[in-house]
Order: C-alpha cells, then sequence, then structure tokens
C-alpha cells in the first residue's frame, strides 16, 4: 500500500513561471523549498543549474518518499530533505539565496480517500499531513463543545452557517466518515446553498484541516522565522489558496522589518494555466527580498 500511495503521488504545480521568474535563480545557489509536496517546483528550480543546492521540506512522509524517487538524479548531491512541519525548520550555518512555499492541501493528498482530506469517498475523518501527530478531524468533530465547534467553522471556514453546522453535528456525533459529515452539513443549510458551485461542507472541511494541522499559526510562525534564513537580497515567494492564508503574507511581509515587498499586489495565474489547471484560480503569489545589512 505505501508503495502505491508513493507513485500516485503526482501534483501539477502552479504559478510555476512566475514562481522561477521571480526567484530569480543563481546558477549555484542555495534554495529552500519549504513545502515540496510532488517536487514541481523544486525540480524546476534544480534545472536551472548543475550547481545548485536545494533543501526540501513537507511535513508528509509519503510527499517526501515520493519525491526521492521522482528526483533521484538530483539526490543526494544536490537534494536533500528535512521531514517536519517548516515553522519548526532550523537551519545549522546555511543561508538561502531564495525560499519557496506552496500552500495549502495537494492534489495526491485529496485523491487518496484514507487521508480524509476530502468527501468525494467515504473515509475516515482524519486530515493530518504528518501522519505521526495525535489529533485528527474525527477528535475536532466528536468532542469539542458546540460554540468551539461554531467558532471554528467561521473563523477558519468563513463559514455564514457556522451555528447550525455547529448545532447538527453537536446532535448526530459521533461521526466515523468524511461522508456521513458532509451529508449532515449538506442537510443543515437551506436548499438553494446544497446544489451550489462548491459543496456546502467545503468550508467546514477547511476549517478542520486548518485547525489539525494548524496550518496558520505555523505560516506566521514560518513568515517571521524565514527572514533569518536569507541572504541578503535573498527572495522568499508564497503561495496561497485562500484569503486567510494571503492575508497573513501579506501583512507579516508588509511588517517585517528584515524584508522588503515586491509584489504590492498578489501575482495570479494566467488564462491558459487558469483553463488547464482549474486548482490554479485561486492561487496568489508575493515575493518579498531580504533587506542589504546595514
Amino acid at each position: 500500500m505505501e508503495a502505491q500511495k508513493t507513485n500516485i503521488f503526482n501534483h501539477r504545480s502552479v504559478l510555476s513561471r512566475e514562481l522561477i521568474a521571480g526567484l530569480d535563480v543563481s546558477i549555484e545557489g542555495q534554495y529552500l523549498d519549504a513545502t515540496v509536496g510532488g517536487g514541481g517546483h523544486s525540480e524546476l528550480i534544480l534545472n536551472q543549474g548543475k550547481n545548485i543546492k536545494l533543501l526540501a521540506i513537507d511535513r508528509d512522509q509519503t510527499a517526501i518518499a515520493a519525491v526521492k524517487t521522482k528526483l533521484a538524479d538530483y539526490y543526494p548531491e544536490q537534494l536533500q530533505f528535512w521531514q517536519g512541519n517548516f515553522a519548526d525548520y532550523q537551519p545549522e550555518n546555511l543561508l538561502f539565496d531564495g525560499i519557496i512555499a506552496d500552500l495549502g492541501v495537494s492534489s495526491p493528498q485529496l485523491d487518496i480517500p484514507e487521508r480524509g482530506f476530502s468527501f468525494r469517498a467515504s473515509a475516515p475523518l482524519d486530515m493530518r499531513m504528518d501522519l505521526s501527530q495525535e489529533i485528527t478531524a474525527a477528535e475536532i468533530v466528536n468532542h469539542w463543545n458546540e460554540v468551539s465547534l461554531a467558532n471554528l467553522i467561521y473563523e477558519y471556514g468563513e463559514e455564514r452557517f457556522s451555528r447550525r453546522i455547529a448545532k447538527k453535528i453537536v446532535q448526530q456525533r459521533p461521526f466515523r466518515t468524511t461522508t456521513d459529515l458532509a451529508d449532515a452539513i449538506a442537510s443543515t443549510v437551506p436548499g438553494k446553498y446544497r446544489h451550489g458551485r462548491i459543496h456546502p461542507a467545503t468550508r467546514t472541511f477547511q476549517a478542520l484541516r486548518i485547525e489539525v494541522n494548524q496550518e496558520l499559526k505555523s505560516l506566521a510562525k514560518f513568515i517571521d522565522n524565514a527572514p533569518t534564513w536569507l541572504k541578503p537580497g535573498g527572495k522568499i515567494g508564497i503561495i496561497s489558496f485562500h484569503s486567510l492564508e494571503d492575508r497573513i503574507v501579506k501583512h507579516r511581509f508588509r511588517n517585517s522589518e528584515l524584508l522588503e515587498v515586491i509584489t504590492k499586489k498578489p501575482i495570479t495565474a494566467q488564462t491558459d494555466e487558469q483553463r488547464e489547471n482549474p486548482r490554479s484560480r485561486s492561487a496568489k503569489l508575493r515575493f518579498a527580498s531580504r533587506k542589504a545589512i546595514e
């Protein structure tokens, strides 16, 4: 089973042209891919020169195993790995010419039912990016009180029906599977919202995933730490997929004493990419550079 999971961990990276152009890759530079995922962006960076070195980070050990196979020609001479939360990484006597992060859930994580990120198939309520951590979505859904659930769904899911949904969850729990939870949520919202552009459970699932993986807190910590890992003039580029992430990136870049904002407005996908890869439509890329040391 593990081999099968590794083989299907193929992910189509978004905003690749814009990311590589903005990063201005040096042919002998040191780079950090803080969310390696399927390895698409890492591969593009490594392809810029045979003397480039890159450290790839991911919380998901399955992703790292897949990228080690995919980019075997670069490993270990040019490519190294560190498994864990990018907010917890601490480089040892190493500064980078560039840092990138592509936030959110990878397509393969959504496509592996037992990971519990999606309700397209019945699966346990898991949602952990790092399978070694203890808390799962089931723990939150089945044990948090109604007020805490409503606040979570409203804040992290930006869900207008958060109170209704939380009340329904508490009334009908325990929930075992993603589809049972999604069906309960769908039965809670007004009829006209059940057949809209997105499934009624989408925002609640986003909120649960963010809480399980502490995504926003980790992102804020990462952006606070990352400028100290850059060489003067080194660039950091972050791709976000929803307003909560983009807001953190925007404000942390702007308020950092060590960074100079490059992109006053976020870079979005061009028309051809949006047509070929619908996931890119919500992507936003922001760049900043490390200020010169005075």
